[in-house]
């Protein structure tokens, strides 16, 4: 389901921005403001790569970050560690940890990028669940059949509890672990980068349409396309006053890529109707 801002209040965690820079507002209502939550974000990033940085604490109680691999069971990632390493040792010590994990570039400023942090309780998993994290850790990451049965290596869980997605500047939220688990990746972000460069490269007025009837920006004179997923579109969109950046809804959420063009004509329709 789309955010509820209301319900995470609490667990908000920026600061207050002072004297940064800010965008123009809209002029208008936004026709249709809907967009994933922080629980789908951050779902759909940890399921866009296999790769992380994991924070956990020394017997003396200082933080400690290694690169490591993970696969997901559910939403919780599944980390293969060696028993030898020193975030090994640090786990066994102390099962909290985070895991930091950034999706894959779009952007030539790294800050601006997606990211997220799942902080947690790990735990070694047994049973059926053992078999489970194995094989979705293998899933992942192919080159650890080599040594995840190795002695020296355990299978760990990390039992997400804590919850802090970045979609780039001025673009985060918190969610509780709950959330997280019970969300979903999004089945359209992932593939969207096709569709994104066909928008701007060939349908750059109807952007400027949809920006200035839906996005409530009617001083729009260009915008662009930055994201696309299963709720809608997001703009960036230049005027006089500045540059700001917009959704823009569709009328139904979408469930796959090859329903992105039906969604985004009607997006044109509507937005010429007006």
């Amino acid at each position: 389901m789309p955010r509820d801002s209301g319900s995470i209040g609490r667990l908000r965690d920026h600061g207050d921005p002072g004297d940064a820079p800010s965008a123009p507002p809209p002029l208008t209502s936004v026709v249709n403001p809907a967009r994933p939550s922080a629980a789908e974000e951050a779902r759909t990033i940890a399921a866009s790569t296999n790769t992380g940085t994991l924070a956990t604490l020394t017997a003396d109680g200082d933080p400690w970050a290694s690169f490591v691999t993970y696969g997901l069971l559910g939403g919780a990632p599944v980390l293969c560690v060696s028993n030898l390493a020193e975030h090994g040792r640090n786990l066994a010590g102390d099962p909290r940890a985070s895991i930091a994990i950034v999706a894959p570039t779009t952007e030539t400023d790294p800050l601006a990028n997606a990211r997220v942090t799942l902080a947690g309780i790990a735990e070694q998993p047994t049973g059926d669940e053992l078999a489970a994290a194995r094989e979705a850790h293998l899933a992942a990451v192919a080159a650890a059949k080599y040594y995840i049965d190795y002695s020296d290596f355990s299978v760990w869980v990390l039992r997400v509890q804590r919850v802090r997605w970045v979609g780039g500047y001025g673009r985060m939220d918190s969610t509780t672990g709950e959330a997280y688990a019970a969300a979903e990746p999004d089945p359209v972000k992932p593939l969207a980068a096709g569709a994104i460069e066909h928008l701007n490269a060939d349908h750059a007025d109807a952007l400027v349409e949809m920006a200035k009837v839906l996005g409530g920006y009617p001083d729009t004179t260009s915008a662009t396309c930055t994201g696309v997923d299963r709720y809608g579109l997001d703009l960036r969109v230049s005027t006089e006053r500045g540059i700001a950046y917009t959704r823009v809804g569709y009328v139904e959420p979408i469930s796959a890529i090859d329903e992105l063009r039906a969604a985004t004509v009607e997006l044109v329709r509507r937005a010429r109707s007006h």
